[in-house]
């Protein structure tokens, strides 16, 4: 999916007067949702259109420099999701100068592209310089400047609060159930680029991805999915088995490669971009005897993907 970039705020174009949120919204995951579905809901009561701000890159990369936050989704991906939610999603670029900002101030520069006519936030959520936009202050800001604010309890399953946060930990054990749970089903989207055509010398074409941002990987096995985003030599929605790792019967101590093989496909992908869900864990990375074995293995592991897939 093309990638559209972050906007810094003086670069903001007339929006008119919305009904807003703010945040991150990594993986537009079961919180996320709840926030900006209340956020649409409020708009077409109110009249406005539903806008989300979205943040990038995470404020905690420029509060930390140094950090690197992984991502469920790429950017344009999240902003697609968000817009099945929401009338708009807006990337505004994170940057020293937005960090800076008061909430106040946050808003006053906001205008007069964005007419602030409401703004949908969790209750325990907080922006602008040192935090101090939280819950309570907005509402303030409200009565003072006439917009309404609406907020919206976190979203809460088997007693933890559902987060980015938690969701990428699920993600990182391999536990992509456990995070479709929570609203997200594990994503990941490349380039493909030329490999050792190893895979295709045992009759198991795999398309390897190159990243173009920091992906929230999964932990090391093999795993069965869907495409989502796929070029024109094949369509959204085919099944594939998903390869995390480094390849041990070959390579013992190799980096960590993603590598994709669409089940019943035999075509060209190079320089085509993959986008690619994770759906079932079928099993750890193991190392075997020899590539016959390795062979046999991969044998099974498509029959059981198939198998989980629906495939027959």
């Amino acid at each position: 999916m093309s990638e559209r970039g972050a906007v810094k705020l003086a670069d903001l174009t007339e929006i008119g007067r919305a009904l807003v949120t703010i945040g991150v919204f990594d993986g537009v995951h079961l919180g996320h949702r709840a926030i900006l579905e209340a956020t649409h809901d409020a708009a077409a009561h109110a009249g406005m259109i539903s806008l989300a701000l979205v943040f990038d890159p995470p404020p905690e990369e420029v509060l930390r420099p140094g950090t690197s936050v992984a991502r469920l989704a790429p950017l344009a991906v999240n902003l697609a999701r968000i817009e099945t939610l929401v009338d708009r999603a807006l990337p505004i670029r994170f940057d020293h100068e937005v960090r800076a900002l008061a909430p106040e101030a946050f808003l006053d520069t906001l205008a007069p592209a964005i007419q602030i006519g409401g703004l949908v936030m969790s209750s325990r959520s907080a922006f602008g310089r040192d935090r101090a936009g939280t819950a309570a202050r907005m509402q303030e800001l409200g009565a003072e400047r006439g917009f309404t604010v609406r907020l919206v309890e976190p979203v809460e399953i088997d007693g933890a609060v559902v987060s980015s946060t938690r969701i990428r930990a699920a993600v990182a054990a391999g536990d992509v159930e456990g995070a479709q749970a929570l609203g997200v089903v594990p994503y990941l989207e490349g380039i493909v680029v030329a490999g050792d055509r190893r895979g295709r010398e045992l009759g198991f074409p795999t398309a390897n991805l190159r990243f173009g941002y920091r992906p929230a990987m999964p932990s090391l096995g093999i795993y069965a999915g869907r495409l989502t985003e796929a070029g024109p030599n094949v369509t959204a929605g085919h099944p594939a088995l998903i390869s995390i790792g480094t390849r041990p019967t070959f390579h013992e101590g190799a980096e960590v490669l993603a590598e994709v093989h669409l089940l019943d496909f035999d075509g060209d992908l190079y320089g085509e971009e993959l986008g690619v869900e994770l759906l079932v864990r079928l099993r750890d990375e193991q190392r075997f005897a020899d590539a016959d074995a390795l062979v046999t293995q991969m044998q099974r592991d498509a029959e059981r993907g198939r198998s989980v897939l629906g495939m027959g």
